[in-house]
């Protein structure tokens, strides 16, 4: 899932899209993902929920695929 940030939203901004004052999860576009929330730390764990960090497992695996395409890479050239 793309990586999601906290955001604000006040009533004047609010009022001016169409939605309610909160905390939005929101795309590095900006894009309101989930909201509103009532406080940051309620949709910071909601970003958790969505985009769990990974696992130990899965980011030795991503590391070892990354080091074969490296060498692979190096072979070629």
């Amino acid at each position: 899932m793309t990586n999601l940030s906290p955001r604000h939203v006040q009533l004047e901004e609010a009022l001016r899209l169409g939605v309610e004052s909160g905390w939005y999860s929101t795309k590095v576009s900006g894009t309101f993902v989930t909201g509103p929330h009532a406080t940051r730390q309620e949709c910071s764990l909601k970003i958790a929920e969505l985009n769990p960090p990974p696992s130990k497992r899965k980011l030795k695996e991503a590391r070892a695929d990354h080091a074969v395409e490296s060498s692979e890479s190096q072979v070629k050239a």
